[in-house]
């Protein structure tokens, strides 16, 4: 495969990962009870921008090793049945998240996190006064969806893994920023004076297309894997 081909899938990868929504919930419960305080618009900015770079920097951590991991576990190549597993994880996981991402008969945008585990969360969001912690709070979300977001992560690894290292930092980078895109954006927009109230709002009426968008993309970057690169190597070597 292409340097080309595969930094496609790695912006693929991201653009699905970034269709997640744990730590966007997060983020906007605990820039909702700042409010709830009266915090001051520059603290909450603050506040916001502490629980990015968090996310940023465990995004990037987790693709990195997890791709380091790779390259010392398979020196020689990806052999085919770990393909094999990672196309049938993405099915799986693309299939959960039509099933599962959202509390079925619950309103708004209630997930699919274990309740003892989402009071919790919601309680850290709720105590969270510095930046720090914020920072904390945004490395806890990207743990929280690592069920549903380790499929895309573990793809972009595969990739990264087989390139050179210049190239390797470009594609960490690139899919760290796709995948936090939508913080950011959030950030962007409460920075310009749009409230809180207007953008759940947007979240709670296009739930259903970011969950099926994200699970549909799942599946079909899965299927595409599996017959690009699994299907057409086991037919070379057939030939052979």
């Amino acid at each position: 495969m292409s340097i080309y081909e595969s930094g496609v899938i790695v912006v693929l990868a991201a653009i699905i990962h970034a269709h997640l929504q744990v730590s966007v919930s997060m983020l906007t419960l605990m820039s909702g009870h700042a409010l709830g305080k009266k915090t001051r618009h520059t603290r909450l900015l603050n506040l916001m921008s502490g629980f990015i770079l968090g996310s940023i920097v465990m995004t990037a951590c987790l693709v990195s090793l997890s791709a380091l991991f790779i390259q010392n576990i398979t020196p020689s190549g990806t052999p085919l049945i770990l393909w094999s597993v990672v196309c049938g994880l993405l099915v799986g996981v693309g299939m959960a998240i039509w099933a599962l991402y959202y509390k079925l008969r619950a309103h708004g945008t209630v997930l699919w996190l274990p309740r003892p585990m989402a009071h919790h969360l919601a309680a850290r969001a709720e105590a969270t006064k510095s930046p720090v912690e914020a920072f904390g709070l945004g490395m806890i979300g990207i743990f929280a969806e690592l069920l549903f977001s380790f499929a895309p992560m573990l793809i972009a690894a595969l990739f990264l893994a087989r390139i050179d290292a210049p190239l390797q930092l470009a594609g960490l980078v690139i899919y760290t920023l796709i995948a936090t895109a939508p913080l950011v954006v959030i950030l962007m927009m409460v920075g310009g004076g749009h409230s809180l109230g207007k953008i759940q709002h947007w979240r709670e009426r296009n739930k259903r297309f970011l969950q099926f968008t994200a699970g549909g993309a799942m599946i079909v970057l899965g299927a595409y894997l599996y017959a690009d690169i699994i299907l057409i190597q086991a037919q070379t070597a057939g030939v052979q």
